[in-house]
């Protein structure tokens, strides 16, 4: 196992610039997720770890060697891909064998290191079949088995689960999850889909636009987001977002956006006239058919209803805009009906309209 320090790392085609000097350090042993939407170079700083993309400026080091002029497979690293890219004409042992007999591993302690991953990876009874012959959960086995046996510094995983159906992609992110909790070693993880980074990573590393916005704990930046991209682009389903403007009500701070007054936390730092927008996620939104006599509420009208099992989702229409609404209690309302949001004051999220930054106490 080894620690991974990444320092003022660039990448350009030409003029482009692709990644845009960035600094990030992993812990050896840790979990570490690059969640971002597509294009913004996580897969690209992956690829550079792993020696497959060339560095324009920075160093990357792998313990405490730098790498940048070190090949591939020279690196002691491990890469699983999307596409599993495993030899159709050779069995699972083989696949899973093959890294080894290319450095003349002796056929003894190739086999032992197979038999174990299998075992880890309950691939026994699909040792002698043919990738052909495997489901697409048993073929990324295969492949997180071959990079398993090379016993490396460092796993790198680009996205292996998009090939998945949904009910295959959980069940997968647990046993990888399940799989780093034993062995311990540090794992760099690309994905887009927040749900993996959230419930597989130690840390999760969010960029946009070739640049780092947040790092954290999954359940600090969901939180706690530093600015709005990352209160969007984290939850499911995504925060609401109304924009209005700082005023004083009855000797209090509130946002006041058409007909609404929203009250605002004593102690944020806002000014009289200021523009902002305020977050709301929808789990912390309590909908009620009767307006309610403690405070303000939005009002709206039921859009619509999607139940899907533990939780209701409800859709309103209120102040120009659909609001989300997220309970684990049973209603019998109806489309169209009048219903009152009031917000969960601890629970709202403020940021500057022009600097898009969270603004917090």
């Amino acid at each position: 196992m080894a620690s991974v320090t990444i320092e003022g790392i660039r990448k350009t085609y030409g003029t482009l610039e692709i990644l845009h000097g960035l600094d990030l350090r992993i812990a050896d042993g840790q979990f570490i997720v690059l969640l971002g939407p597509s294009g913004c170079g996580k897969s690209t700083l992956l690829r550079m770890i792993a020696g497959l993309e060339s560095i324009t400026s920075g160093t990357i080091s792998i313990g405490s060697e730098v790498v940048n002029d070190i090949a591939p497979k020279d690196r002691n690293i491990a890469m699983v891909f999307q596409n599993y890219a495993l030899y159709a004409h050779m069995n699972v042992f083989d696949n899973m064998a093959f890294s080894m007999r290319l450095k003349k591993v002796s056929e003894a302690e190739i086999r032992e290191r197979v038999t174990w991953a299998a075992s880890i990876l309950g691939l026994e009874p699909f040792i002698d079949r043919l990738p052909r012959q495997l489901s697409g959960g048993q073929r990324q086995r295969v492949a997180m088995g071959r990079a398993i046996v090379r016993d490396p510094h460092v796993f790198l995983f680009d996205e292996p689960l998009s090939n998945l159906d949904a009910k295959l992609r959980v069940q997968m992110r647990t046993e990888i999850k399940e799989l780093h909790q034993r062995l311990k070693t540090t794992t760099v993880y690309v994905t887009h889909d927040q749900i993996e980074a959230m419930t597989m990573a130690d840390l999760v590393v969010i960029m946009r636009d070739g640049s780092i916005e947040q790092i954290g704990k999954p359940l600090e930046v969901y939180d706690s987001p530093s600015n709005l991209f990352v209160a969007e682009f984290i939850g499911s389903p995504g925060i609401n977002l109304i924009n209005g403007e700082v005023a004083a009500e009855n000797g209090r701070p509130v946002l006041r956006e058409g007909a609404i007054s929203l009250p605002l936390p004593h102690d944020a730092p806002l000014k009289q006239g200021q523009k902002i927008v305020y977050g709301i996620r929808p789990e912390h939104l309590r909908a009620a058919l009767e307006v309610p006599a403690d405070g303000p509420s939005i009002e709206g009208r039921i859009k619509l209803i999607e139940p899907t099992g533990a939780e209701t989702h409800i859709y309103v229409e209120a102040i120009g805009q659909e609001i989300c609404v997220v309970s684990r209690d049973r209603f019998d309302w109806a489309p169209g009906a009048p219903i009152s949001l009031v917000p969960v004051l601890e629970h709202v999220h403020l940021f500057d309209h022009a600097t898009r930054s969270s603004i917090r106490a």
